[in-house]
């Protein structure tokens, strides 16, 4: 992923490595989950795995490797699915990118109060001022978590937001499945 943005944190250059990958898959894509295990351990451990990964010695030791999981179930929703997952203990981390519709803060007041989830879905589908983006937040076992915002009107690598707290409820999600 040689164009990906230096970034002084590991956790941060993995979150900018996934959404480049992502990217350039284009837009209307699934949600993707991700393992992240530490690169010098898994040099060590699994040679073979890190040489088809293209995982050379140069590379810093303290980096994190991405690793896609198998698809996410369509017919099942995100925060379910993601109560089912139990990774082992090689893997120092998680992450998923997953597209979503927002609506500016200006917006919020305009939201009907009645209304359930697939009627919200619909109604912000039909605002005039929703936006596309696409999230990738990242967490590690020790609590460390990292996202990227990407909007599809601003679709370029010098326009992704980085934050740690850009995307609160997901990292919490993804936190949750290194729980016992």
């Amino acid at each position: 992923m040689s164009n990906t943005p230096m970034a002084a944190n590991p956790l941060t250059r993995a979150v900018l490595e996934i959404d480049e990958y992502v990217s350039g898959l284009g837009w209307d894509q699934p949600a993707r989950l991700f393992a992240l295990v530490d690169t010098a351990r898994l040099r060590a451990e699994q040679p073979s795995l890190a040489d088809r990964l293209g995982l050379g010695d140069e590379q810093e030791t303290t980096a994190l490797t991405p690793i896609e999981q198998d698809e996410i179930p369509t017919g099942k929703p995100l925060d379910e699915f993601l109560g089912t997952i139990a990774w082992p203990d090689a893997v120092t981390g998680c992450a998923l990118t997953v597209e979503r519709l927002m609506l500016p803060p200006s917006a919020e007041a305009q939201v009907p109060k009645d209304l359930d989830e697939a009627a919200l879905t619909k109604w912000v589908a039909r605002h005039p001022e929703r936006q596309e983006v696409r999230m990738t937040v990242a967490v590690l076992r020790d609590g460390a978590r990292e996202s990227a915002l990407r909007l599809r009107e601003k679709d370029s690598a010098t326009e992704v937001l980085t934050g740690s707290e850009l995307v609160p409820g997901l990292a919490r999600a993804l936190t949750a499945t290194f729980e016992e």
